[in-house]
């Protein structure tokens, strides 16, 4: 795309619920811009748009998409780049394989997710389709560090009115249980490549006949970079469950695990199946041929198993499915998604992720729902020690104070380390089962070993790094955010964690290189500064949490929900690091939820309020990147409609009947315009702008009849994760008076 060509504002095409919305409020941003001369465009970094741009050879000509995710991740390395993001399906096996086969019926030739691959070719399109899977997106576009917080509109809304927070009891028994050791906490080893180190490494695995077999080469390490290495025992970690099952069971309280599937797309799936696995032990030690035969594989979860033997004879589908259900019977009760529907905790491995169900049981006074449909107190497995220790002090935290009240509570922002793929989130490509026992090792370009592991058939390694200008870049981003706010400002870090030693190296250089040691910044280990962060939000005071890309996800969604009941209206911003701008829109874990009920109820409760806070963000940087006041005007007009929205309730409500999606987003362009049309900073803008405004007030009443007529009503999209275009207009642009208004 040629510079002439390019939008000036690219707006993401996604999934599910933020999908939805967009083919409501997209229109509405893209006539109000081009009043200022200012273009909005699209790309689309969809799941089923990254599956058409994957395997382009078995599409015909007209069926055939562009690599948009290939287009925005060199876009983002320049200086002109305005992306406004919105949170894209991080997909599991499930969700892909789901995908696939949606695409296939609507007349995409497209091939089936090879789980077992025989051939070459099976091998090489795995390969391919595995780099959809997971944190397949973010990584791209994060080509700079992140600055979230709440925008301060939405947090004096949430604290005149409170969400609801569930009671905490002294007597509570919810707790986080974790690995004694042999997990990657405990085994991680860490260096910060010399000069003399730099350049090519490779991953070697050696067996124990002393065969070398290479595991990954061709990575290109930089002077200063960060290296890690670690494994987690596959066989501590069934021992581990094994006991946390019979201690869940001892309590009388419900058993859970909580991983993240989607972005650590290659670790976690295999931790899930463990825990799917030691949890039906005695069904797949039985069952084990057949179920072989099927290529029923626990990663994939129980609801993967019961389709697999869904296809058996009648009377051996009968067996086995009589044998999990009684397994299941003599095992704690497992936390559910969904009660109603029998979907448990370890139905599918992307239901559950950790930075969206932990908040959300935490808010609920530590409570989660049983198969039988009642609250109970729950043990929450996290099994490695990296992070799980925030959970564990939050719980124990509300334990001995109660919960938190909204109404007075100050804020954690977070200033986040995740430029250049740094962190755990880049380590998919490095990430292996251990085929066998032996060695692995991670070789350098000069011949040394930096970092080497003994292991055994089925232990998960892996490998992350962060380059030494995204570390830098983040420090600094930090200090420009304390001086900014004179907040308290915190990186988390611990000490007697290997990575997080080698970063405070470079934190305490850097901050003495800024001339920053005055500022008060402190370094604490995570529990340590989980407590002290909710002691300071009690008090009503706020406080910047600096931490690396996976803190930065379970934080942001940790603080919001308790804070705001939500972490779907925080304010994201990424700094890229070549000087453009990507603005995230919030959270999307409750999408699929949305679509559900949109398409049985008429009803969308997606709320666009990121959405609307990344367009005010987008439209004021690209007014200082072009020098133009007219499209600040344009921005600081987004904020005041925003403010009006929420002081005035014109958010989405939950049930049918209730103002929704559509409905906010007519609210919110009538408030864009009468701000523009009381501004006093363009004449001819709040010329433009009062008729519209007038317009849209004086046939109020109408729009509001055509978009709720379809409520109540089933709605047709055509497709969940490759919706028609067509349908799904008619579905969420129901006024014709409001469109005509538009445009």
């Amino acid at each position: 795309m040629s510079d002439k060509k390019r939008p000036d504002i690219l707006y993401t095409i996604v999934d599910e619920a933020p999908q939805l919305a967009s083919v409501s409020l997209l229109p509405i941003i893209q006539s109000f811009a081009s009043t200022v001369d200012v273009t909005v465009g699209t790309r689309d970094i969809s799941l089923a748009g990254r599956i058409l741009a994957t395997v382009p050879e078995f599409l015909t000509e007209g069926q055939r998409q562009s690599d948009d995710l290939a287009v925005l991740g060199e876009l983002v390395k320049t200086p002109e780049a305005n992306v406004i993001k919105l949170p894209n399906v991080s997909a599991s096996i499930p969700q892909l394989s789901a995908a696939i086969s949606e695409l296939q019926v609507q007349g995409f030739a497209v091939p089936d997710y090879p789980e077992n691959p025989q051939t070459e070719a099976e091998k090489s399109l795995q390969a391919r389709y595995d780099a959809i899977k997971g944190s397949a997106v973010n990584p791209v576009l994060r080509e700079g560090n992140s600055d979230r917080r709440s925008a301060r509109a939405v947090k004096n809304y949430a604290m005149k009115n409170p969400h609801s927070m569930g009671a905490w009891a002294s007597t509570s028994k919810t707790h986080v249980a974790s690995m004694p050791g042999n997990d990657f906490y405990a085994n991680e080893k860490s260096a910060t490549i010399s000069a003399a180190q730099a350049g090519k490494a490779k991953i070697e695995f050696v067996d124990t006949a002393g065969k070398v077999s290479l595991l990954k080469g061709d990575l290109n390490l930089l002077e200063g970079t960060v290296v890690d290495a670690t494994f987690m025992s596959a066989t501590a970690l069934r021992a581990f469950i094994r006991n946390e099952i019979v201690d869940a069971a001892a309590q009388g309280v419900l058993f859970s695990v909580h991983l993240k599937a989607t972005m650590m797309k290659v670790s976690d799936p295999i931790i899930f199946g463990h825990f799917v696995y030691v949890y039906l032990e005695d069904v797949f030690t039985k069952h084990a041929d057949v179920l072989a035969e099927l290529g029923a594989n626990p990663n994939n979860g129980i609801g993967d198993l019961l389709a697999k033997i869904d296809g058996l004879p009648a009377d051996k589908k009968a067996e086995i499915a009589a044998d999990i259900e009684a397994s299941m019977a003599a095992k704690p009760p497992l936390y559910m998604v969904d009660s109603d529907k029998g979907i448990t905790n370890l139905h599918v491995s992307s239901d559950v992720i950790i930075d969206a169900s932990l908040p959300a049981l935490i808010r609920a006074g530590g409570k989660s729902w049983g198969p039988d449909g009642k609250a109970a107190d729950t043990k929450c497995v996290v099994p490695d020690n990296c992070y799980a220790g925030i959970y564990d002090e939050t719980i124990n935290y509300f334990k001995e104070t109660g919960a938190l009240d909204p109404t007075t509570s100050g804020s954690v922002s977070n200033v986040g380390l995740m430029a250049q793929k740094a962190e755990e989130y880049g380590s998919h490509p490095t990430t292996f089962e251990a085929p066998a026992n032996g060695t692995i090792r991670y070789v350098l370009a000069n011949g040394e070993t930096l970092h080497s592991h003994e292991v055994a058939a089925g232990d998960i390694w892996r490998s992350s790094s962060a380059n030494a200008a995204p570390i830098k870049d983040w420090v600094k981003l930090g200090i420009s955010r304390q001086k900014a706010t004179g907040s308290a400002a915190v990186f988390w870090l611990d000490e007697n964690r290997a990575h997080d030693a080698q970063l405070i190296k470079a934190v305490k250089a850097i901050l003495t290189e800024e001339g920053a040691n005055d500022l008060g910044l402190q370094i604490m280990a995570p529990r340590e500064a989980t407590r002290y962060s909710l002691e300071l939000i009690r008090q009503g005071k706020d406080v910047i949490s600096i931490t690396g890309n996976v803190l930065r996800d379970y934080l942001t969604d940790l603080f919001p929900i308790l804070e705001l009941g939500t972490s779907a209206k925080m304010l994201s911003i990424v700094k890229l690091m070549n000087g453009g701008g990507m603005f995230e829109t919030g959270a999307g874990g409750s999408a699929p939820k949305h679509v559900q009920q949109l398409v049985s109820e008429g009803h969308l409760r997606w709320d666009s309020l990121g959405e609307f806070c990344a367009l005010g963000e987008s439209l004021t940087f690209l007014a200082e990147s072009k020098g133009d006041p007219r499209v600040a005007v344009l921005g600081r007009a987004v904020d005041d409609a925003t403010e009006k929205l929420l002081d005035t309730g014109k958010s989405p409500g939950r049930k049918v009947g209730q103002l929704d999606n559509r409905d906010s987003h007519y609210f919110f362009a009538l408030y864009w315009a009468e701000a523009l049309a009381a501004q006093t900073d363009d004449a001819d803008l709040a010329a433009h702008f009062a008729p519209i405004a007038a317009e849209l007030a004086a046939k109020q009443d109408v729009i509001l009849a055509e978009l709720s007529a379809t409520q109540g009503q089933a709605a047709d999209l055509g497709g969940y994760y490759h919706t028609d275009l067509e349908k799904t207009v008619a579905v969420m642009r129901p006024s014709a008076t409001f469109n005509a208004i538009v445009g």
